[in-house]
């Protein structure tokens, strides 16, 4: 079986870069074992953010660390609900639930996301912006 890591910082693991930002996975199956969810630091440069998107079948949390930025999570009925969201924020996106963040701001925006399950954090990879940078102080 493998060692299980307990204590992860954000240079032990690579970076999914993209146009509008980055993505660093610190928790998962494959990070520490994780079998029931997974997590990482998403940062997003001023007027970058994620378009609308959705993560069939599963649920995610958004927890916005720093930064100011523009929220949307479609309702039960398909309706866009949006919202400003700053530091101390948690959005709730139901399961395959269509959503998109923005940095509003003037600084980066950085947010702590959960997927349960795990798996939508693989997803990323297969985009054709995406850019792995290996682990290490300069993939910061």
């Amino acid at each position: 079986m493998k060692t299980r890591r307990f204590f992860v910082k954000s240079e032990d693991v690579e970076t999914l870069a993209f146009k509008w930002g980055s993505f660093k996975v610190t928790c998962s199956p494959e990070v520490n074992g994780a079998s029931g969810f997974s997590a990482g630091i998403v940062e997003m440069q001023p007027d970058g953010g994620h378009d609308r998107h959705n993560h069939p079948g599963a649920e995610e949390i958004i927890y916005v660390l720093a930064g100011e930025g523009e929220q949307m999570v479609e309702d039960e009925d398909g309706n866009p609900v949006v919202s400003a969201v700053t530091a101390g924020c948690t959005i709730y996106v139901p399961e395959s639930r269509y959503h998109y963040t923005v940095n509003t701001g003037k600084e980066p925006m950085r947010v702590f996301v959960v997927y349960s399950p795990a798996g939508s954090e693989r997803e990323l990879r297969k985009l054709p912006d995406c850019r792995i940078v290996p682990a290490g102080p300069a993939a910061r």
